[in-house]
């Protein structure tokens, strides 16, 4: 049993840096511009259906599809960014009804291109496995934990380091103090937006060489990255990672001490726990000012 749970804990750490990838781009618009994209998981599996489409159709590896995913993902993300600009009263909630309807749209659009049937990768060398220690996994899982990894830090330095990274940051914070600092505002939102495409991209490549997907898939990771977002606290990227990892872990531990049944409702009770225990998350601005 003893073994059992390691193994569990090990997968939900691969999978929970899937996870805080996916959210990373959601808690950063949502810091920005204080809108919650609805349609994030539809671009992260618009991405995932392009390496589909570069396996299937032109024998490559998903690798391959990154440069395709990253134009598609981020030019669609900078085309929700000006629709949800247009949006001049009462943004918070009207932006929630258009990035829901753009999100049924791609929802269609995915289906009508790819139809519904389950898709997955047929390269043995991402479905191989790998042997750390006493832990098994796919090699698709570790090199894109690895990656995943990789670009949080990137992130963070991007956050703390660069100028449009404090610019970012500084938005968020105060809009109208930034805009007496001489920060563009709306070419603030437009690079955060970008960002959040590029993490959506590697995040949809990774999701197709390890697991499967659908068109009704996207709905699903836009709710766990919700769930990760409000779990962190919103502003708090660190807290993003660490969310991330609680939900794979979560989930893992749920498959294998009680039934798959129950993966998806474990994620609803960590969101409902932490909202009514901590509502500012659990590296909200309270605790980060303590």
């Amino acid at each position: 049993m003893s073994e059992l749970i390691l193994q569990a804990l090990y997968s939900g750490v691969l999978q929970g840096g899937s996870y805080a990838l996916i959210a990373l781009g959601l808690a950063l618009v949502f810091g920005t511009m204080k809108v919650i994209n609805l349609a994030h998981g539809e671009l992260v599996l618009l991405a995932a259906y392009m390496a589909y489409m570069v396996e299937s159709k032109l024998g490559l590896s998903p690798l391959f599809a990154i440069p395709l995913a990253l134009v598609l993902v981020c030019t669609c993300a900078v085309l929700v960014y000006f629709l949800v600009s247009l949006i001049r009263k009462d943004r918070e909630l009207n932006s929630l009804i258009l990035t829901y309807g753009i999100g049924i749209i791609l929802t269609n659009a995915v289906l009508l291109i790819w139809s519904a049937d389950v898709r997955s990768t047929s390269s043995a060398w991402f479905q191989d496995a790998v042997v750390v220690g006493p832990f098994y996994s796919m090699r698709s899982e570790l090199l894109f934990f690895v990656v995943a990894s990789v670009l949080m830090a990137g992130l963070w330095w991007w956050l703390s380091r660069s100028w449009y990274g404090r610019a970012v940051r500084a938005v968020s914070s105060n809009r109208d103090a930034a805009k007496l600092m001489g920060i563009n505002p709306r070419t603030t939102e437009i690079v955060s937006f970008v960002v959040a495409g590029i993490l959506a991209s590697f995040a949809g490549v990774a999701i197709f060489s390890y697991g499967v997907i659908q068109p009704a898939f996207g709905h699903a990771l836009t709710v766990k990255a919700f769930i990760i977002t409000v779990l962190a606290g919103i502003g708090s990227i660190p807290g993003v990672m660490v969310g991330g990892l609680l939900l794979g872990i979560a989930e893992a531990l749920t498959v294998t001490l009680a039934s798959s049944a129950l993966q998806e409702l474990v994620g609803m009770a960590l969101f409902l726990l932490v909202l009514f225990l901590m509502p500012n998350g659990l590296f909200g601005a309270k605790a980060r000012r303590g």
